[in-house]
């Protein structure tokens, strides 16, 4: 959207409700089922067809600490824990208390979707991610969001939870310190007015919104963008129209290992097994035991803005068991070969070069790079997937309360009845992209919903 639309309450809308969400992504049915659950009258809605959202594009995996799930595996964690792990990695730049409310709320909402929804979550128990020193990765099967997205609009649909598609939230109705609606635009032009109790922005951040992504974050403005369109940045555009508080908008999530020409996914875990990226010379160039978010600009600054993540048989076995890597290898984005010379003849990488960047891998020292290897040697058969920079999502937005997340503003104090959770809230990575601790996406998402849902 262009420009804010803000406006006084007319003096009676189409309909009213209790509880109104805009957008039904992961964050917004989250929030739905748990409004429905504290006995609130809810609607939600959606402006594309179906929900979506970022999560359907993402792995759809939920970081928690001191599950069930974790300690049947044998993994000791703890809130605590996962709060120290996330300011580490962004560098003490998070409102601690903000993330404090997300550790302590990630485990039960887990368990909440599992045991009173059903959703079939299990722990990634093969592979760590960086910045986590410990498991905590939470997913359902296929380790893929759009299971996510499928399985949350089933139990939505379930207990019948007004959900309505197509229907794109332009303007919020306030007066003084509360909101008292919305305008929704459907397809054909026309409008429908919503009056509400309180209002729950669902609705992510700004990464499809280019002119925004120049102004806040120059340095990936070139990247594939690889979210979803529909985050245009409404809720920052209506919360600095309503003198809201925001924070971190020069935070993002990036991806260094997106399958180009592709447009696939390949997991961290291509990395974090013992993978490396080479550029176009067949050199390595940075530190990759970083974060994939950093990656982003790792590889869009090598020629080309391109470069190869070369693993081998173990670690794509591995990779399987995410539905985005069994994709690619069905598309052709995976070469493999018995050798690494023969892999090179295929990735049009010199031979000589790559063959030695290999050789050079230490075991059980430190690299040039500051890398640590402790994983086995790459061993034949060797992969290499040809990989590009994209942005994923942005990671600031409105300031919330940690444990209402009703949004807040300037000066001091909170709106009466304005929430904010997922994209459309600040989240807990800091002020750029190295702060992204992975997951950081899905945990603003599923627990700021529930926070917001319950209300």
């Amino acid at each position: 959207m262009a420009n804010p639309d803000i406006a006084q309450p007319p003096e009676e809308f189409d309909l009213e409700v209790e509880t109104l969400i805009i957008g039904a992504g992961a964050c917004g049915m989250v929030a739905a089922l748990a409004a429905h659950e504290a006995g609130q009258d809810v609607l939600l809605v959606e402006a594309d067809p179906v929900p979506s959202g970022s999560t359907a594009l993402s792995a759809g995996l939920v970081p928690a600490a001191g599950t069930r799930f974790q300690t049947d595996a044998g993994i000791d964690d703890s809130a605590a824990r996962f709060a120290a792990d996330i300011q580490a990695k962004a560098h003490d730049e998070n409102d601690p208390d903000l993330v404090m409310s997300m550790a302590n709320t990630a485990g039960p909402v887990i368990e909440w979707l599992a045991d009173t929804h059903g959703l079939p979550f299990s722990l990634v128990t093969d592979f760590d991610y960086p910045g986590h020193r410990r498991r905590r990765m939470h997913g359902l099967p296929t380790r893929a969001g759009q299971e996510l997205i499928d399985a949350l609009r089933a139990r939505v649909e379930a207990l019948d939870i007004p959900l309505i598609c197509n229907r794109r939230a332009s303007r919020l109705y306030s007066r003084e310190n509360s909101v008292f609606g919305a305008q929704l635009t459907l397809p054909d032009g026309s409008t429908e007015t919503i009056g509400c109790g309180r209002l729950i922005l669902a609705c992510n951040g700004f990464g499809g919104n280019r002119t925004m992504v120049s102004e806040h974050m120059a340095e990936i403005d070139n990247a594939v963008w690889f979210g979803h369109d529909g985050n245009r940045g409404e809720a920052i555009s209506w919360g600095e129209a309503l003198d809201a508080k925001t924070r971190h908008l020069g935070a993002y999530q990036g991806h260094g290992n997106v399958a180009h020409p592709h447009g696939i996914l390949i997991t961290w875990a291509t990395i974090t097994e013992g993978g490396v990226q080479v550029n176009a010379q067949g050199h390595r160039f940075w530190n990759e035991s970083q974060g994939y978010s950093e990656a982003a600009r790792a590889v869009l600054a090598q020629p080309g803005g391109v470069a190869w993540v070369v693993f081998d048989h173990r670690i794509a076995g591995i990779a399987r068991q995410f539905e985005d890597f069994k994709q690619a290898e069905k598309q052709g984005a995976v070469m493999t070969a018995e050798t690494l010379e023969d892999l090179a003849v295929k990735a049009g990488l010199p031979s000589h070069e790559l063959s030695q960047t290999i050789a050079d891998l230490p075991l059980g020292e430190v690299d040039e790079f500051g890398r640590k290897w402790t994983t086995p040697h790459l061993s034949e058969p060797f992969c290499a997937v040809k990989v590009t920079g994209a942005l994923f999502h942005t990671q600031g937005g409105l300031e919330v309360d940690p444990l209402t997340a009703k949004v807040r503003r300037i000066p001091q104090g909170t709106f009466d009845n304005l929430y904010a959770a997922g994209g459309a809230a600040c989240g807990v990575s800091g002020s750029g992209d190295s702060g992204y601790l992975s997951g950081n996406g899905l945990l603003a998402a599923v627990a700021l919903g529930y926070i917001a849902g319950r209300g």
